[in-house]
């Protein structure tokens, strides 16, 4: 909500048990978010020179400001319908997990350990052993100062491992911001599409998203992955981070897109420092607003060496551990990381721990 270039955002924390929620809930000293509780908001408000913050409790909310923000705190409290949760895909779930598949040379993490067909069906098949819900298949490296990739040289390190493992009815999400490897993946049988330019790379590509009609990942990296570390400048990273996927939403809506297809992304380390890293992570929450899933990728992060001096990401596996856990505690539903069976044994204490 906005008016005479001031608008305002709602982020809720104080994370409560569900037996305590629910109860507060229904006297309305508590608020309901993907099935978490939470126990008071902080408003926010912003104009062109400050950024205002007031925290209040849930009922001094409703009492005091609530009826001051009735579109923003509609979509906040709306249950927000996750379109990967249904029997197309998945059986229900609280939370789902996107292991990642990279057939590149070049990836930070994993970089040619899934160059061959052979060691990509295997790798992938782990993956969804270990309790993996989708595969998220890359065929070019959107690390810190990579080059481009050409799309032709994409779609043939891609096509062969999705069309493989869609015989062996997986699951499959295709990372790319290229529209004709899009089409060429959803066609061999790719039911996601998750884009880190959120459809700004190629013009064709929220055509070929409309016309196919399959969700889409929209994650915020300011530029490219040549150029985006010299594009980390902001005035308030978390609210423009918001600011951008706002109006991604809406161009997808303008488009023929449905918002209903939509998930977005704050895209951690793309475009970000360590602090501006801390600071999305801490406030995960405020995305709720825009009214749509959230997806986070912190696995093996850079941030995490900023914190361990950890140099070997691989071995940044229990740092990724507190940063998934601390976004679950704010309601994030979807998980991409590389070790999957850890992060599904979390996902399932802390469920078990809140409900």
């Amino acid at each position: 909500m906005a008016s005479d270039n001031l608008k305002y955002y709602l982020r809720p924390t104080g994370l409560l048990s569900l037996d305590n929620g629910y109860s507060l809930c229904k006297r309305k000293q508590a608020i309901s978010i993907n099935g978490l509780y939470f126990s008071s908001i902080e408003l926010i408000e912003r104009n062109l020179k400050e950024t205002k913050k007031t925290f209040f409790s849930i009922a001094d909310f409703f009492y005091k400001a609530a009826s001051k923000f009735p579109d923003l705190l509609d979509v906040l409290l709306k249950k927000k319908k996750n379109i990967l949760n249904n029997s197309q895909y998945v059986a229900k779930k609280n939370h789902l997990i996107f292991g990642i598949l990279n057939v590149t040379p070049d990836s930070f993490s994993d970089g040619g350990e899934n160059f061959t067909l052979r060691n990509s069906l295997f790798n992938a098949k782990n993956l969804i052993d270990e309790g993996a819900d989708f595969i998220d298949v890359g065929g070019e490296s959107t690390r810190p100062g990579a080059d481009e990739v050409n799309e032709a040289d994409e779609i043939l390190r891609v096509l062969p491992v999705i069309q493989a493992l869609n015989n062996e009815r997986i699951n499959l999400s295709l990372d790319s911001r290229n529209a004709s490897t899009m089409e060429m993946a959803i066609l061999s049988g790719v039911k996601v599409v998750n884009d880190v330019s959120a459809l700004k790379n190629n013009q064709k590509s929220a055509e070929i998203i409309k016309n196919y009609d399959v969700p889409l990942i929209l994650m915020h990296m300011p530029g490219n992955p040549k150029n985006m570390m010299k594009n980390n400048n902001y005035i308030d990273v978390v609210l423009d981070v918001y600011d951008f996927l706002e109006e991604r939403i809406k161009f997808c809506e303008s488009v023929g897109i449905k918002r209903q297809n939509l998930i977005i992304d704050p895209g951690i380390g793309f475009g970000k420092d360590y602090k501006q890293n801390l600071d999305l992570l801490r406030n995960l929450s405020i995305f709720h607003s825009l009214g749509c899933p959230i997806m986070l990728g912190v696995s093996r992060k850079r941030f995490i060496s900023s914190i361990t001096k950890e140099e070997i990401p691989k071995k940044r596996l229990s740092g990724t551990l507190a940063a998934s856990v601390l976004a679950l505690g704010q309601g994030v539903q979807i998980h991409r990381v590389h070790d999957v069976k850890e992060i599904n044994q979390a996902i399932k204490v802390f469920e078990k721990i809140i409900h």
